[in-house]
């Protein structure tokens, strides 16, 4: 049955140029010249009678139909790829590929899957970190753990546990420091970075809900990931704000002390994120339910705190 449709060639060079607003990014992923996929789109949108990008001087922008089109492409990439790599994986149909935040993973989900294993041992995970693999634009993932607002276009989540933030640091730093009272200003505060210049303000969150002024918070250290700025407390560097999920197994083993009876519920949260169509893929459903169980299991040995709200 011959389809009345552009063809393939063209409509990938519309879906790269669209989704990277750069005919030149474009022209070096799929490897040909910047003038070929200018010329591959201008007959699309030739034989479509519509402008599917607007030329600026330094990027592409889409249209209204060029938001369209590149929705479809990306849904039915998406379908090929997926079908392309179920057959190709046939004999490893029990695989998982997993993105998770690299706090998360190395600090709660990584210490778990030992239990896994022994629960599951079918299953298998690929596992991958970087903060730029999108669930949305490429069908190599299965899923995602995403820290956000539970919002993402075109996405099904599930949530899975909201942040709790505490402060703490090193026992030894704590007795040296706070022997006759907590203050602050006699300690480093140590920093998450939200961006390259912007700090995320869970210390004026928690010192707001711990009810303490006059803390100057524009010095001490930053970190661009959690993970270091909790070793730096383990260390003996600093104070921190942490969330409680994160250092649980630090405050089990001693390796850092809670500073004050005070918690503030983050205003993001942790969610599994899936597509649509992969909702009833039997592995996702094992992981999913495992996820649940193991928040459950960490829930019951959260210790009860004097909650704020910030």
């Amino acid at each position: 049955m011959k389809r009345k449709m552009p063809g393939l060639n063209a409509l990938k060079a519309f879906e790269v140029a669209g989704s990277t607003g750069s005919f030149t990014r474009a022209a070096e992923l799929l490897n040909v010249t910047q003038s070929a996929v200018s010329r591959q789109v201008r007959q699309l949108e030739e034989q479509l009678g519509e402008h599917l990008l607007e030329r600026r001087h330094h990027h592409l922008e889409l249209t209204s139909a060029g938001r369209v089109l590149l929705r479809a492409l990306h849904q039915s990439f998406d379908k090929i790829e997926l079908t392309v790599r179920s057959i190709q994986q046939k004999t490893h149909s029990n695989r998982l590929h997993v993105n998770a935040p690299p706090t998360f993973t190395s600090r709660w989900l990584m210490p778990r899957l030992g239990r896994l294993r022994e629960a599951h041992p079918e299953l298998e995970l690929s596992i991958t970190t970087c903060l730029q693999d999108s669930l949305a634009q490429t069908s190599t993932l299965d899923c995602a753990i995403r820290f956000g607002n539970g919002e993402w276009d075109g996405l099904d989540s599930s949530l899975l546990v909201q942040e709790r933030h505490i402060a703490v640091c090193a026992p030894s730093l704590y007795a040296r420091e706070c022997s006759d009272g907590v203050d602050l200003n006699r300690m480093t505060l140590l920093h998450v970075l939200a961006s390259e210049d912007q700090r995320y303000l869970t210390w004026k969150h928690w010192l707001d809900a711990a009810r303490i002024h006059g803390v100057d918070t524009q010095g001490g250290y930053e970190f661009d990931l959690l993970d270091l700025a909790i070793r730096a407390a383990t260390d003996g560097l600093g104070i921190t704000i942490a969330d409680w999920h994160m250092v649980a197994a630090e405050l089990a083993s001693g390796q850092l002390t809670q500073v004050m009876n005070v918690h503030v519920e983050g205003h993001q949260s942790y969610w599994l994120v899936t597509r649509p169509e992969q909702t009833d893929l039997p592995q996702l459903q094992v992981f999913s339910q495992w996820l649940q169980e193991e928040i459950w299991l960490a829930q019951r040995q959260l210790q009860p705190s004097t909650a704020a709200s910030a």
